[in-house]
């Protein structure tokens, strides 16, 4: 079982040494920092799995040391316990709206101690762990989260909808209302221009959650999401979710990362529709249906989807991607059958595509 890392930032020397020597008697490694400013600098160098760390120190308090590790990203997500000689209502509240995960009052003893340090740490390890993209890993999730954030269980009051191809979920210029998560089938986002002409931002698959980005951000929807095959839903409502990221740090950080992730996403695609030919444009399509919905790249991939969405994902006039698919055909590169297109040499499109 690997070892944890815990930092405790404390500095009162006998505190700290009784803390630190209970730490390692669980076998756990312990890390030392004498006042905040150390502490910040020891994090951020070695990330440890927890911080444990006072209130009251001289430089830069604890209230202090949360709010430096809190804006950094490499930080942000780590369990943080407080310590303090002070029980007072106010300090509490205070640590708990700033993002602190748990609060130990002075003195305690050692089962206090380790029990807060491993309810911290596993829960941790829940919430961050790759959820079961399915409906019963949604509901794990949410338990877990909803744990986290003293929010009751969100997995049973969740409420989800079927819907049939092509229907909307929501439209561009609509302001939001709930996240999205996708439990059965298949969703695109797609932007107009000024001509009415469709260009497909993002694909959505099986456990995936979308509509968060202006969920977030409090303004109208910049897409609109339709599904390109018949769907199930899962949706939590807009109150739900702001709630979840505001009583967790790592509900909060892991939407970070898929907000991080998603714009790595567009800035990649934006790059090869400026730079790339019309044949590269369309291999790059195909390639992220690939990417997207089949696992195993080694076997043909079919998916029913029309000429008009290829050209929506490529910027592409429909006449110009019959055109190129026609020409793929030919060198066997895919198969097509009505809308169904089967893709036979995905590396030879990667390549193409690069």
């Amino acid at each position: 079982m690997e070892t944890k890392t815990i930092l405790l930032i404390e500095d009162n020397p006998m505190m700290r040494e009784n803390t630190a020597e209970i730490l390692e008697l669980a076998n756990y490694s312990v890390l030392i920092a004498q006042n905040g400013k150390e502490g910040v600098q020891i994090a951020a160098q070695s990330r440890p799995d927890l911080i444990i760390c006072d209130i009251m120190m001289p430089e830069l308090d604890g209230y202090g040391v949360l709010h430096l590790l809190g804006k950094d990203e490499k930080t942000a997500h780590i369990p943080f316990i407080f310590l303090t000689a002070r029980a007072e209502k106010q300090d509490y509240r205070k640590g708990m709206v700033m993002g602190a995960d748990d609060y130990l009052t002075k003195p305690y003893d050692d089962i206090e101690l380790l029990n807060a340090v491993e309810t911290r740490l596993n829960k941790n390890d829940s919430i961050r762990r790759s959820f079961q993209r399915s409906a019963a890993g949604f509901d794990e999730f949410l338990a877990e989260a909803s744990e986290l954030g003293g929010l009751g269980n969100l997995a049973a009051n969740k409420k989800v909808k079927s819907l049939k191809k092509r229907d909307t979920l929501y439209a561009e210029g609509s302001y939001p209302v709930s996240l999205y998560f996708l439990l059965k089938g298949k969703v695109k986002e797609y932007r107009c221009n000024d001509h009415g002409k469709e260009y497909i931002t993002n694909l959505y698959k099986e456990g995936d959650f979308f509509g968060y980005l202006d969920l977030l951000q409090a303004e109208p929807y910049q897409q609109t999401a339709v599904c390109l095959e018949a769907s199930e839903v899962a949706i939590i409502p807009k109150e739900d979710f702001l709630k979840l990221l505001q009583g967790s740090r790592n509900v909060a950080f892991k939407f970070i990362r898929m907000l991080s992730d998603n714009v790595k996403d567009q800035e990649e695609k934006l790059l090869h529709l400026a730079y790339n030919s019309v044949r590269k444009r369309v291999a790059q399509a195909l390639v992220s249906l690939v990417n997207r919905y089949h696992d195993d790249k080694s076997k043909p991939f079919s998916m029913a989807i029309s000429r008009d969405d290829i050209a929506s994902m490529s910027a592409t006039a429909t006449e110009t991607v019959i055109r190129v698919l026609s020409d793929f055909k030919g060198e066997r590169l895919l198969e097509m059958k009505g809308s169904t297109i089967t893709i036979l040499e995905y590396d030879k499109l990667v390549r193409m595509r690069n």
